[in-house]
């Protein structure tokens, strides 16, 4: 079986202007072969489809983690640091009137790739959001992942400031700054994960969130 692809589609860039409220309608997902799937082996590739952060490889070791509902579906970059600046509130904006879930991936300066799986899209909240299928995991080399313990339901919030995923006794399993430049992985309560990049804290060096139609 030849590599795995995956569909891409560009979003035009949008003004930097002030979050707005979420969209009622809903993007609907479209199916293609997946690498269980027939006619996997012809998928088509455009020439700008391919992430700057993970190989097709790495993102074959990733499906079978993902929810059995959501796979065969197609995947979108809706926001890249290499596109559209560091900025959370940048990537607030491009989630707008997404509610389908998200491929978080990080490349950091040490070269370390590493991310997470949200079972919704990403937004501002005031509370912790999100559902036990969401996950994090890190290539280090090899695919490790970290799927919820059961202990607690912390697993996404975020303001303009700060974007966390995972929590307890004061650490986060992930965490990122309102420039998406700076960020952080220590063990947490709700996937007993490890250390996800290369140390404790790290800067970023590439970032791209993938959602899901």
């Amino acid at each position: 079986m030849r590599g795995l692809r995956w569909r891409y589609t560009q979003l035009p860039s949008q003004p930097d202007d002030p979050l707005p409220g979420e969209a009622e309608d809903e993007p609907v997902p479209q199916f293609v072969p997946t690498a269980h799937g027939p006619g996997i082996e012809e998928a088509w590739v455009p020439s700008l489809g391919e992430s700057k952060v993970l190989h097709a490889e790495e993102f074959r070791q990733l499906i079978p983690h993902f929810p059995p509902r959501f796979t065969g579906y197609s995947w979108t970059l809706v926001y890249c640091t290499a596109r559209d600046g560091f900025s959370l509130k940048s990537l607030y904006r491009r989630m707008e009137g997404q509610s389908s879930p998200v491929l978080l991936v990080l490349r950091d300066r040490d070269g370390q790739i590493f991310g997470a799986f949200s079972s919704t899209a990403l937004r501002v909240s005031s509370c912790f959001y999100g559902t036990g299928e969401t996950f994090l995991f890190s290539f280090s080399p090899h695919l490790k992942v970290f799927k919820w313990t059961g202990s607690n339901s912390f697993f996404v919030k975020g303001d303009l400031d700060l974007l966390v995923m995972g929590s307890g006794s004061g650490h986060f399993g992930l965490w990122l700054d309102g420039d998406l430049n700076h960020g952080g992985s220590r063990p947490c309560a709700t996937f007993n994960n490890e250390v996800l990049a290369s140390r404790e804290e790290f800067f970023v060096q590439e970032l791209e969130a993938w959602a899901l139609g």
